[in-house]
């Protein structure tokens, strides 16, 4: 079943102009946003083009012009996804094992720039930059000796940080499909299935309900495991009385959230209850300190001292928010360093992670900032589970 929720081709557009707008601001001529396959929302946030084994990269004039460059094998591939129609095939955007395609015919960026009305730049920024290849950056470089390039992600961030009433209707439905895989696997679990004969009933619940992929490596894991912040589920066999932890997620037109819920198979011990607890009381207090006008990193503040002032300190690791959008982790954090305001329509998970010794809990779920407060994107959070 395919959601019929979707961004429109023209928002794309649209995206480019105030992209044009900001790029003018800055300073720059041009902007070139990178994306790979794992990290593909900035080239995706402009063209609705998905890279794939190849990199892609959208170049943005000043002058509101854009074109989106492509590897050798996916002209044809774009040109059905995107709605910007200059498209160029360049060796640079090749995969990393490093086809070399003897036969050429490639173009280049003096090439592409030329078809944006771009011919000698003097500043150049790049949105993407940890994702942008030495070599790429290197051919920037040689098909324009005299040009400044400079890191240019802020364009981008800035953009992307307040959500349209597409990308929050993405976003929902997004969150609704994730709720059916969650409901799926609490209910199919049993003890001696694997962690990724789990993984696996969650995948066919999101596809058979309107997921375009997963929105990030799904998550389950069992006992030990529960706490890392981050690994990959194996195949380790749950245990009735262990800690379980699952992040589940799929992805709508290139929007990718996550619900996040710690669980076990018969009841908690004291222990597991007590940060289990502590860990939900953590997320609804996030919750409430949520809302449009607060500096971001007042909020990290209040979640860091109150691991602190409940007597968990040394249980804190991270948090307890961060961007959510086409990446389930996007700009911008919330962190105690973080000093821009909390805006209406900025989007975050809400990520309130614990762990101990034995085992670690993730209480995880989606809002959008409000003047008073936030709408939540999933209420699938409403207390402790045991089954």
């Amino acid at each position: 079943m395919k959601s019929c929720v979707c961004i429109p081709p023209a928002e794309y557009l649209e995206r480019i102009k105030k992209a044009a707008n900001l790029v003018s601001k800055a300073g720059l001529d041009v902007l070139i946003a990178n994306s790979n396959e794992a990290d593909f929302a900035n080239v995706r946030y402009f063209s609705g083009f998905w890279p794939l084994f190849e990199v892609g990269g959208a170049a943005i004039a000043a002058n509101g012009k854009a074109a989106l460059m492509v590897g050798p094998e996916s002209q044809e591939f774009a040109h059905a996804w995107s709605p910007i129609t200059n498209i160029h095939r360049m060796r640079e955007y090749r995969e990393s094992a490093d086809p070399q395609f003897p036969g050429g015919g490639f173009e280049t960026f003096a090439e592409v720039f030329e078809s944006i009305g771009i011919k000698n730049p003097k500043k150049i920024g790049i949105a993407g930059w940890l994702v942008t290849s030495v070599d790429l950056y290197q051919s920037i470089q040689k098909a324009f000796p005299s040009a400044e390039i400079i890191k240019a992600d802020n364009i981008v961030t800035e953009l992307r940080q307040i959500k349209s009433e597409a990308e929050i209707a993405c976003l929902k439905e997004a969150f609704r499909i994730s709720e059916i895989a969650v409901d799926a696997v609490l209910t199919k679990i049993k003890p001696g299935m694997t962690e990724l004969q789990i993984v696996g009933i969650a995948q066919q619940a999101l596809y058979e309900n309107g997921a375009e992929y997963e929105a990030h490596a799904l998550y389950f894991f069992c006992g030990q495991s529960t706490n890392n912040a981050i690994s990959r589920p194996r195949y380790t066999p749950i245990e009735k009385g262990k800690m379980l932890q699952l992040n589940i997620g799929g992805r709508v037109d290139g929007y990718s959230p996550s619900i996040g819920i710690p669980f076990t198979i018969g009841k908690m011990n004291d222990r597991q209850r007590e940060l289990v607890k502590f860990g939900l009381d953590a997320h609804f207090k996030t919750r409430e300190w949520l809302k449009a006008g607060i500096v971001a990193g007042e909020v990290a503040k209040n979640y860091e001292q109150y691991f602190k002032q409940c007597g968990y300190a040394d249980n804190y690791l991270y948090g307890p928010c961060h961007g959510l959008g086409m990446l389930e982790v996007e700009k911008p954090w919330i962190e105690t360093t973080s000093e821009y305001k909390l805006q209406e329509n900025m989007t975050f998970q809400v990520d309130s992670f614990v762990r101990d010794k034995e085992f670690g809990l993730r209480w995880e779920t989606g809002a959008v900032i409000k003047k008073d407060g936030i709408e939540l994107l999933s209420d699938k959070i409403k207390g402790i589970v045991e089954l």
